[in-house]
């Protein structure tokens, strides 16, 4: 998996990263290091581990856990030493800014939506909105993952196989 610079670009497509990930090794929970478990769990106290990975990014550690919490789920970055670096929480529809709902139901009328993520980065303990990605069916039936600017502007758009075409 190449390496990439940006964090922004690190968070998403960090859906990617746990999908296509070569050098990604899966960490059973009860392995996971201390500082990570307790960062999680101070963010999130309600909120039950469900997963987690670790992965080089431009020669750092980076582990992902994956939470469930109020029956959705949220992916954290974190470094080894419990930094987190950003989230990816899974969101509902009517959550969407006017500004990306009008885009989604412009150019994808009568779509279906799959799943909807807000992804976060954090630094210096401060959350920022960096995107949205959004998992839909179009009235065409074709699977379409977008992912959109909080003003509603496309950044990248790539058509998916369907879980029919995938088992053919």
């Amino acid at each position: 998996m190449k390496c990439f610079v940006s964090l922004a670009t690190i968070l998403s497509l960090s859906i990617f990263a746990l999908i296509q990930a070569d050098d990604e090794e899966k960490v059973p929970l009860d392995k996971l290091p201390k500082a990570i478990v307790e960062a999680v769990k101070k963010k999130f106290p309600k909120a039950e581990l469900v997963g987690a990975s670790k992965e080089k990014e431009d020669g750092k550690t980076v582990y992902e856990v994956a939470i469930k919490e109020d029956g959705k789920k949220i992916d954290i970055s974190l470094t080894d030493e419990g930094t987190i670096l950003g989230l990816e929480k899974e969101i509902g529809a009517k959550e969407l800014p006017k500004a990306v709902t009008e885009t989604l139901e412009s150019k994808y009328p009568k779509a279906t939506y799959k799943t909807i993520e807000a992804l976060i980065k954090i630094k210096d303990g401060q959350e920022n909105l960096e995107e949205y990605e959004v998992l839909l069916v179009t009235a065409e039936k074709k699977t379409i993952e977008i992912v959109l600017s909080p003003d509603g502007k496309i950044k990248k758009t790539e058509e998916k196989k369907s879980e029919k075409e995938e088992k053919k």
